[in-house]
């Protein structure tokens, strides 16, 4: 189909020393004017169906009508204040998913069609609309088309809707681990940003559970082709008491990670 040829024009980010990685550019995408009304109907219905099946881990907040990041912030009031009344403290690990939308996997995402269940003939035309999208990138010159099986546009109106759809397993396997292993912490997740929330009157095991939590995280996410970018990781230290203390640090040097000094709130 004409409209899922789209170009694709990378834009040097600013304040960059080199530019000699792709993560120093920004790739903007042009999208066919045709498939843009098209993409919009589909992920309508494509959103409608994926909720009023569960098939939506409740812990996404992102890429989905109805949820913004306000409701992240509720959730998280709601952590701290709940763990206020038990007299513990509460610690989030902010953590964010390297190169997201130009990571996921077209195949990858079929497959997760078909374990939701889609109707046949659905699964079908997505195996095909993902899989042979052909982008025309260019900087100074434009090269010829070519076919890529990796990657969302996300100029495209479907792009919400799918990166939610591709987190949702993710974020159910995740679950039944943290269960099984019995590690006491919840998430948030916003898109391809999210936090770690643990509670506890320990620090020391509240920092035990958030490297945990991040290290089945990202173990997890390598299965999927996703990376955690560990430069990006925050931890924050929200207690109801006015004195000044110092909590531990948090290492994760042990799975590349940094020594994270936690912060006071």
């Amino acid at each position: 189909m004409h409209f899922k040829t789209l170009t694709s024009i990378n834009i040097p980010k600013p304040n960059k020393k080199l530019y000699n990685s792709p993560k120093t550019f920004k790739p903007i995408v042009l999208l066919n004017t045709i498939g843009k009304p098209i993409e919009k109907v589909i992920s309508e219905w494509l959103q409608f169906y994926e909720i009023s099946n569960n098939f939506i881990h409740l812990s996404q907040l992102g890429g989905l009508k109805q949820c913004s990041l306000f409701n992240t912030s509720i959730a998280l009031t709601h952590f701290i204040y709940t763990s206020w009344v038990k007299n513990n403290y509460t610690s989030t690990l902010v953590f964010d998913i390297a190169q997201f939308f130009p990571s996921l996997n077209h195949c990858l995402l079929s497959l997760i069609f078909k374990k939701a269940e889609f109707d046949s003939k659905i699964s079908s035309f997505f195996c095909n609309y993902l899989v042979v999208e052909k982008p025309n990138i260019f900087g100074t010159i434009s090269p010829p088309l070519f076919n890529v099986n990796i990657g969302i546009s996300q100029g495209s109106a479907l792009f919400p809707i799918l990166s939610a759809l591709y987190l949702a397993p993710i974020l159910h396997i995740l679950e039944n681990w943290l269960k099984i292993l019995k590690v006491p912490i919840s998430i948030l997740l916003f898109v391809n940003n999210g936090l770690f929330v643990a509670q506890n009157k320990s620090l020391s095991i509240l920092n035990s559970s958030l490297f945990c939590g991040y290290q089945i995280t990202s173990s997890l996410l390598d299965r999927f082709g996703l990376t955690l970018e560990h430069r990006k990781m925050e931890v924050f230290h929200f207690s109801r008491s006015h004195e000044v203390f110092k909590p531990p640090p948090l290492n994760i040097s042990s799975i590349g990670g940094p020594v994270i000094h936690l912060k006071n709130m």
